[in-house]
């Protein structure tokens, strides 16, 4: 009889915490569009972490491995800092660039403790912006949720807007337009900027002359507003 009494007992026990581990993991779908009309993201990092990781924080200084992807599209610092934290992320679910009106998706399991999502990708051509997401607590319940995201300025770089094949932290300058689009000769629209936080970006203003002028951009197809992106997040 106390045989079948334990038996039972340790029997309960594990569907508890069977339940447990369940109610606290989750498939999400995470599917990123770019609503902008002539800006590209870089390779997207998405990743389902804890609560107290931040890959950037508005008002605090960018952190090293933030400035790499917010200056040049380089997310390996990034998720680095996040596989030391046990976090389930993927890496350019795009497999390159994502165009404007473009989407691409990322699947991941939200192991126990990992209950925030996380968004990040340089926006181009642009000298260190980013559009982001900054550790959403995943819903819990069953269903499709619909987030828009900002263009974030990672106040590490002057927003000169000359485009010169920079792209390594510390020296100014637009790695590329990726749509071919970009002017020559550009005098600079800035050499300095006054906030050197993580802020919300400005936007490009750029000008209509493809040979010279202050910006190597063009006003008519690089300025943006916010928000720059749509997420549609499916929690299964």
């Amino acid at each position: 009889m106390k045989k079948r009494i334990m038996t039972a007992l340790l029997g309960t026990i594990f569907a508890i915490v069977l339940g447990i581990h369940s109610a606290s993991a989750a498939e999400i779908e995470v599917k990123i569009t770019n609503i902008t009309h002539g800006i590209y993201f870089t390779p997207l990092l998405v990743s389902a972490h804890d609560d107290a990781t931040h890959l950037f924080e508005a008002g605090t200084a960018a952190s090293v491995s933030l400035q790499a992807m917010a200056e040049g599209g380089d997310i390996s610092g990034l998720s680095t800092d996040l596989a030391g934290v046990g976090a389930d992320t993927v890496e350019n679910p795009a497999v390159g660039l994502l165009a404007p009106g473009d989407s691409a998706t990322a699947n991941l399991d939200t192991l126990t403790g990992n209950t925030h999502l996380s968004i990040v990708a340089m926006l181009l051509p642009t000298n260190d912006g980013f559009v982001g997401l900054d550790g959403l607590e995943i819903p819990t319940t069953p269903g499709t949720y619909i987030y828009y995201l900002n263009g974030y300025d990672a106040g590490t770089e002057a927003n000169d807007e000359l485009i010169n094949g920079g792209g390594t932290p510390g020296v100014p300058g637009i790695p590329a337009a990726p749509g071919g689009d970009g002017g020559t000769g550009g005098s600079g629209v800035t050499a300095t900027e006054s906030n050197m936080t993580v802020h919300i970006h400005r936007g490009n203003l750029g000008d209509t002359d493809g040979t010279g002028g202050a910006s190597d951009l063009d006003s008519t197809i690089h300025r943006w507003l916010n928000p720059v992106a749509k997420v549609e997040l499916t929690v299964q």
